[in-house]
C-alpha cells in the first residue's frame, strides 16, 4: 500500500525540460557534462541554473543563491525534473526554506544523493513528494538503468545483494514492506532535533563512507537509536559502506558496530545492496543503483532483494 498523501510526479518523455542545480557543493566542469550527456541521450532537454556553477567556501554558492536555483526549478511549470550535480555540503542550509506550496503545485522528481538526503527528508516530511536517490554522472550501467527505470519507464527498480559488499554480512531473516526512507547516515543523524520526519512503518536505506574510525559511525548510529528513530521500522536496507572493508578499531570492525545496534532489532535487514558513496561495476567505472524514496518498496532479506517503485501518473 502507497504511503497516504503522497505526491506522484509525471514520467518523462523525450523533450521534456530538466534542471541542473547544486544546492550543496559547487561540481567540475566534467560533472555537468557527464550528466547532460547522459539526460541529453534519453532526448531531454537540459538547462543549468544559474548558480549551478557558482563558488562560496565549499559550497555552490550562497545560501540565498543555491535556494533561489531550487525554488526556480520548482516554481517552473516547463521543468519535470531536478537533477542535482553533486552532494558535499550546504544542502542542510537550506532545505527548510524550500518554497513548499511550489512543490505541491507542481511536483517533479528530485534527484541526488549524499548531502542531498537532507532535501530528501525535508521534502517528505512536509509534501509527502517522492525522491531519487542516485546520481546521474555516475555512468556505469546499474546507475544509468534504474535511473532510466525510474524517471522515464515508471517501471520499478529491483537491487540484488552484492555478497561481496561489506554490508552484506549483517542480515536478517525476513519480508518487509512499506515507504523507502533515508539514505546518508551522517545526514540523516544530523537532522535528528532539526526536522528528521517520523520513520515508523518505513524501511530505512544506510550508507555512508569512512571519513572517519568507526567511533563516528558508532555515535551516529547511538543518537538515531536514542531519538527513536529505529522504534516502529519495518526493515532496514543496508548499502555501501565505503571505506571499512580492512579497517578495524581494536579487534571490532565496522560489522560489529552495525551488529551491535541492529542485532537485537527484531525486523528484517538486507546488507549488500549497491547503493550509495563510491559504487564501481565490474570495468571500474562508478556506478550505483538508484532507487525512489518515499514510496511503497518491499524488502526480502532471504531473496536479497530491494525493489523499489515508482510514484508515477
Amino acid at each position: 500500500m502507497s504511503p497516504e498523501n503522497l505526491l506522484s510526479w509525471p514520467t518523462l518523455a523525450a523533450g521534456d525540460l530538466v534542471r541542473l542545480v547544486s544546492p550543496a557543493s559547487t561540481p567540475s566542469e566534467d560533472v555537468i557534462a557527464a550528466a547532460q550527456a547522459v539526460l541529453e541521450s534519453w532526448g531531454l532537454e537540459v538547462e543549468v541554473g544559474e548558480h549551478a556553477r557558482d563558488q562560496w567556501g565549499y559550497m555552490a554558492g550562497r545560501d540565498s543563491d543555491r535556494l533561489q536555483d531550487l525554488n526556480d526549478a520548482f516554481r517552473d511549470p516547463n521543468v519535470r525534473a531536478i537533477i542535482t550535480t553533486r552532494g558535499g555540503a550546504g544542502a542542510y542550509r537550506i532545505c527548510d526554506d524550500i518554497d513548499f506550496d511550489a512543490v505541491r503545485a507542481n511536483p517533479k522528481p528530485v534527484v541526488g544523493f549524499s548531502d542531498i538526503t537532507y532535501l530528501h527528508m525535508a521534502l517528505w516530511r512536509e509534501v509527502r513528494l517522492p525522491t531519487v536517490h542516485g546520481f546521474l554522472f555516475q555512468v556505469g550501467k546499474q546507475s544509468l538503468q534504474t535511473a532510466r527505470s525510474l524517471l522515464l519507464d515508471a517501471e520499478p527498480v529491483v537491487v540484488h545483494r552484492d555478497s561481496d559488499a561489506y554490508s552484506a554480512r549483517i542480515h536478517n531473516s525476513g519480508v518487509a514492506e512499506g515507504p523507502l526512507l533515508g539514505g546518508n547516515l551522517s545526514s540523516l543523524c544530523h537532522m535528528v532535533g532539526a526536522g528528521l520526519p517520523p520513520l515508523h512503518g518505513a524501511i530505512l536505506l544506510l550508507e555512508d563512507k569512512r571519513d572517519m574510525g568507526l567511533g563516528r559511525i558508532d555515535r551516529q548510529l547511538t543518537q538515531l537509536r536514542r531519538a527513536g528513530a529505529f522504534d516502529g521500522l519495518a526493515g532496514i536496507a543496508l548499502g555501501l559502506f565505503t571505506g571499512f572493508d580492512d579497517y578495524e578499531d581494536r579487534g571490532w570492525a565496522l560489522v560489529d558496530v552495525l551488529q551491535d545496534h541492529f542485532g537485537a532489532l527484531d525486523l528484517p535487514i538486507l546488507g549488500g545492496l549497491s547503493i550509495g558513496h563510491n559504487g564501481f561495476d565490474d570495468a571500474g567505472v562508478m556506478d550505483q543503483a538508484c532507487v525512489a524514496l518515499g514510496t511503497n518498496a518491499a524488502l526480502d532479506a532471504d531473496a536479497g532483494t530491494l525493489t523499489s517503485h515508482p510514484p508515477t501518473h
